[in-house]
């Protein structure tokens, strides 16, 4: 299926439309818009943690259809995580569309740290995440996509995928990329020279002030480096800094992935070097 049919599609089709706009500021962070089936909670940080947003998809998943937008406009330093790992179910025919832009400005260090996004085979999935900082703000964001229900033995085979990732400072792109997957998904997983094989894969990105990320592509290196089985990676374009893992088993590829995550947050940031509870579970 081409991508104009999935947007076509997408658009004419009923499905839940979800909305949560979230802000930010020296008083702590607060809903200004919640429409189900998002829903955020407050819980109390750890000690030394700032402000910290937990986001739930309270339907327990999404269909094909469903219509799902987040906003994080961060004036103050917030962590913004996901309460469970989100599933993606098989589509009759129909889009899922999700919409995250988060906004960093006035000095503010704001991370978002969703689960995992799990792709069930025949899954139909449309997601862009913009990410716009100020010069004076930070910004560490990550993903992890899991490709099929790996518990029950099952693959991406077939589907629609379109992961976009945009990053802008003062109105301008500095860095744009979109996986894209259809067809003969599987094929395309398995392929030597692209996936491998793999079934997870996972990003995070970091933008500081000018130079920052330069500065710190060496800490973000060594901090990747993962065990036997994954492939990882970190580069910086345009200011922005950009760690990948790929590997087969999801549960080795988080952990490689939360490794990095409590390591570079402390480098980069100044904050523990641990990751929140709930994303422990």
């Amino acid at each position: 299926m081409c991508a104009g049919a999935l947007r076509y599609e997408r658009e004419a089709a009923p499905g839940a439309d979800g909305a949560l706009t979230v802000e930010v500021d020296g008083r702590g962070l607060r809903a200004r818009r919640q429409r189900a089936p998002l829903r955020l909670f407050r819980p109390r940080p750890a000690r030394g943690e700032p402000p910290l947003g937990v986001i739930a998809n309270v339907s327990g998943g999404v269909l094909g259809g469903d219509r799902l937008e987040i906003g994080i406009d961060a004036a103050a330093g917030a962590l913004i995580v996901g309460q469970a790992a989100e599933k993606v179910y098989r589509s009759a025919g129909r889009a899922a569309r999700m919409r995250a832009a988060l906004t960093a400005r006035g000095g503010a260090a704001l991370e978002w740290l969703p689960q995992a996004t799990i792709l069930f085979d025949g899954a139909m999935l449309d997601r862009e995440t913009t990410i716009r900082a100020e010069p004076d703000a930070r910004c560490l964001a990550g993903e992890i996509l899991v490709f099929g229900r790996v518990g029950m033995g099952e693959r991406l085979a077939r589907g629609a995928v379109r992961d976009m990732w945009r990053v802008e400072r003062r109105g301008r792109p500095l860095w744009i990329d979109a996986l894209q997957l259809e067809g003969d998904i599987g094929a395309r997983l398995a392929a030597p020279d692209g996936f491998a094989g793999a079934r997870c894969l996972a990003t995070a990105i970091y933008i500081g002030a000018d130079a920052d990320a330069d500065a710190r592509l060496g800490e973000a290196r060594a901090a990747a480096d993962a065990p036997g089985g994954l492939r990882a990676a970190a580069t910086v374009v345009n200011g922005v800094l950009i760690a990948r893992w790929l590997g087969a088993d999801p549960a080795a590829v988080r952990a490689a992935f939360g490794a990095f995550w409590a390591a570079f947050r402390a480098a980069a940031l100044g904050r523990p070097p641990q990751l929140p509870a709930i994303w422990r579970i």
